[in-house]
């Protein structure tokens, strides 16, 4: 018994560290006229799989069309002031940003009033609201999802989301 309880914890903490290993957390931050913006996110990776549209890998979370626009935790969403996204007013504060992916070149920020829940417990009731992204083909596949926040100037930034073989982009304002 001795044995079997530190190398059954030795397994768990090695199934951990390849698990994290396989979706790394990330970030993006940008600070747009002098306030922070930032996602925290589990970056996974393509390795050879179909991930969008019907048969790919997202198609199987319970919560699709829906995604977690990441992996492991629900992908976290700050921002020190009130926003414009796409049209939608955005209250400083902070979100949880999911995906609608029905259809993989149509894609819908949803930013989710929820925090701190895992990226498979999903709530329609409790969306902010919803806001169409512009599409894009990368020139090249994107192996690792991406986000990044990027400052534009004037108060103005954008949002960009970059996996497999799309981009999906929104418009950011300051208020």
């Amino acid at each position: 018994m001795k044995k079997i309880l530190p190398t059954t914890a030795a397994l768990l903490i090695a199934a951990a560290s390849l698990a994290s290993a396989q979706s790394p957390p990330a970030s993006a931050t940008a600070t747009i006229s002098g306030k922070t913006l930032s996602v925290q996110y589990s970056a996974p990776s393509v390795r050879g799989r179909k991930i969008f549209g019907p048969g790919g890998l997202l198609s199987r979370d319970p919560t699709y069309p829906v995604w977690r626009a990441g992996a492991n935790s629900a992908t976290a969403f700050h921002t020190d002031a009130d926003l414009d996204v796409g049209g939608l007013h955005v209250p400083k504060g902070t979100y949880t940003l999911y995906v609608s992916v029905q259809d993989p070149d149509a894609w819908q920020l949803i930013i989710n009033k929820q925090t701190g829940q895992w990226g498979l417990s999903y709530s329609a009731a409790q969306d902010l609201g919803r806001v169409k992204m512009t599409m894009a083909k990368p020139p090249a596949p994107v192996e690792k999802l991406n986000y990044s926040l990027v400052d534009l100037g004037a108060g103005k930034g954008e949002l960009r989301l970059a996996w497999e073989n799309h981009i999906g982009r929104v418009a950011i304002s300051v208020k």
